[in-house]
């Protein structure tokens, strides 16, 4: 017999395939140029049993960027998510998430640092800046972790070490931009409120495989993210091995938020929305929570990404912007409603 809470968890997905179905024919169909719906499926059906766009058809070729484009974005919906999810099982903090770590602000550092070394960002030359957006996004997360543990480990330290890591290199940032003189770097202020603009085809493949192997690797973590939060000791008389158990944990969600934010620059808070949205919906169990949370974060960075587009088209609005807009607030509520449970 489905329990309820199983029970939930099904109309989640089921309601969320179907928004999400939906959210994707407006994505391929809206945009700078508008194409019917009927229209869309038809040239889609056509672009699958010809294994590719003809490029000769400008209608497909737009569908076809279109396609990549929302790939990419439900597997950064995904991934940013799903690192919120575990990080506030283990740190046992509803305040955290990829953002506050400084992860993003690590990725901004890594790839300014890139456009100054010569490489351009319209369009990407390589891997060369999404790389070293990846570099910086770990070094920025580890740099966090040490920071919260020497500073006595509990739930608040990792959450202002995040702020003060994040402020501080988002600082060294400006003041990179501010004081060169390489026109390279207009480019990396829209890539730090995040874009989907100019993501190819592999870097959509790369983020939604990497995305989804390791949700599905936390996934088979849940029970002990459920035991975690218990509390370390209740956790060791229960058999876990806490530090191993965390130390591994930690290095997947840092690479998974690492991957989200290197091909498609900064976007903040989503991390934090969709646990919370999920937990509403299914509870705080993770073998539900971690699959609610990748559905309903996939359906709303899908819609944010539609509204950056149509909003003032043909001008493309920066999805991070937009995320932030409802993520600051919500972050606001959290800390006044939520914090004293964390003991923040």
């Amino acid at each position: 017999m489905v329990s309820r809470a199983k029970a939930k968890l099904l109309m989640v997905l089921a309601i969320g395939l179907l928004s999400l179905f939906v959210l994707l024919v407006v994505s391929w169909s809206l945009g700078a140029v508008d194409i019917p719906f009927s229209d869309t499926l038809g040239y889609l059906l056509n672009i699958i049993s010809n294994f590719g766009p003809d490029m000769s058809v400008p209608q497909e070729r737009i569908i076809w960027d279109r396609v990549v484009r929302s790939v990419a974005v439900i597997g950064v919906g995904i991934g940013l998510s799903v690192s919120g999810v575990v990080m506030q099982a283990l740190i046992r903090n509803p305040l955290v998430d990829p953002y506050v770590t400084g992860i993003s602000s690590g990725a901004a550092l890594g790839a300014t640092l890139s456009l100054l070394a010569g490489v351009a960002i319209i369009p990407l030359a390589g891997f060369a800046t999404p790389m070293a957006a990846f570099v910086g996004a770990i070094g920025a997360f580890l740099l966090t972790m040490a920071l919260a543990e020497t500073s006595g480990g509990r739930s608040v330290n990792y959450v202002l070490s995040g702020i003060i890591i994040g402020i501080a290199i988002s600082s060294f940032t400006t003041l990179l931009i501010v004081f060169s003189e390489n026109h390279r770097l207009r480019g990396a202020l829209f890539w730090l409120y995040g874009s989907f603009s100019y993501i190819t085809w592999v870097e959509s493949l790369i983020i939604i495989l990497t995305v989804l192997v390791l949700s599905l690797v936390l996934l088979l973590f849940a029970r002990e993210l459920n035991v975690i939060l218990l509390g370390d000791e209740h956790a060791r008389h229960l058999g876990l091995n806490v530090k191993g158990f965390k130390t591994i944990s930690i290095l997947i969600v840092s690479v998974l938020t690492a991957v989200s934010v290197a091909f498609c620059g900064i976007i903040g808070f989503l991390g934090l929305i969709v646990p919370h949205s999920a937990r509403m919906l299914v509870g705080g169990d993770h073998r539900l929570l971690i699959p609610a949370s990748m559905m309903v974060g996939a359906n709303v960075l899908l819609l944010a990404d539609i509204v950056a587009r149509i909003a003032l088209r043909p001008v493309e609005l920066p999805i991070g912007a937009i995320i932030s807009m409802v993520g600051a607030p919500f972050f606001i509520y959290l800390m006044y409603k939520r914090g004293k449970e964390y003991g923040v």
